[in-house]
């Protein structure tokens, strides 16, 4: 099992902590916020680990040396001379996996309770082209799914940006994104050619494209139920300490 952890970001709303490390080695009790991904994907039988990494990116690399890349397989995909954003981020990574393989993406931010070996194992049994992990929950942006299941849009509740790519089919409703989110390696193949792009952006335009095979949808396993914590935000990491 592979996965792709999102490390590289500048964390400006972690500042001011992240003004002298990342934000993947801020920590709740003591713990960065690395480790709890790592070992929750460990724990969860991932055993190729790619993370990217840009903001004090040497700290990251020492870091995962000092634990001896926690036993397993951990690649470094190397952004410090260039944020590529999330879409860039996982199109410079791709060459890092086997390719034979779904690819779960899961942001350093975030604590959650999915239960990321049985996500991986419905994305695989649903055959889809991308699974997202998604809640019914307060947020200021949603992905906008139809009866079906299928990704038709995006919107920002808080600025009123609405992107509708395409006629949704039946009801529709729309669902707050946990940043947790499976790839099959087909998707390695419609990268734009552009170098930095958002995941949003690019599965919008996905959306979009009416010769994708039909069951190979953009869709969504629900997990309302389970704890979700944006841990990007100051606010939430005294939150989260009761968590861990």
């Amino acid at each position: 099992m592979e996965a792709f952890i999102l490390a590289a970001g500048l964390g400006t709303r972690l500042r001011p902590l992240t003004d002298t490390k990342p934000k993947a080695l801020v920590e709740i009790k003591g713990v960065p916020l690395l480790d709890i991904v790592i070992r929750k994907l460990i724990n969860a039988g991932f055993t190729r680990i790619v993370i990217n990494v840009h903001h004090f990116a040497g700290q990251i690399i020492s870091f995962l040396n000092s634990r001896k890349n926690y036993g397993v397989d951990i690649i470094i995909s190397d952004e410090s001379d260039k944020l590529l954003d999330t879409g860039g981020g996982l199109k410079k990574a791709a060459i890092y996996f086997t390719g034979k393989n779904p690819v779960l993406v899961h942001n350093v931010d975030i604590l959650s309770g999915v239960d990321l070996k049985e996500f991986y194992r419905l994305h695989i049994e649903e055959n889809n082209l991308i699974t997202l992990a998604v809640q019914k929950r307060k947020s200021s942006r949603y992905f906008l799914f139809d009866e079906e299941k299928n990704l038709y849009g995006w919107m920002n509740e808080k600025t009123g940006e609405k992107k509708i790519v395409r006629e949704p089919e039946g009801k529709t409703e729309r669902l707050a994104f946990n940043g947790i989110h499976v790839v099959h390696p087909e998707v390695f193949n419609y990268f734009p050619e552009r170098e930095i792009f958002s995941l949003v952006e690019f599965y919008l335009e996905l959306a979009s494209q009416k010769n994708l095979p039909e069951r190979n949808k953009i869709s969504y396993i629900e997990h309302t139920d389970s704890l979700f914590m944006d841990l990007g935000r100051i606010e939430n990491l005294k939150k989260a300490e009761r968590y861990l």
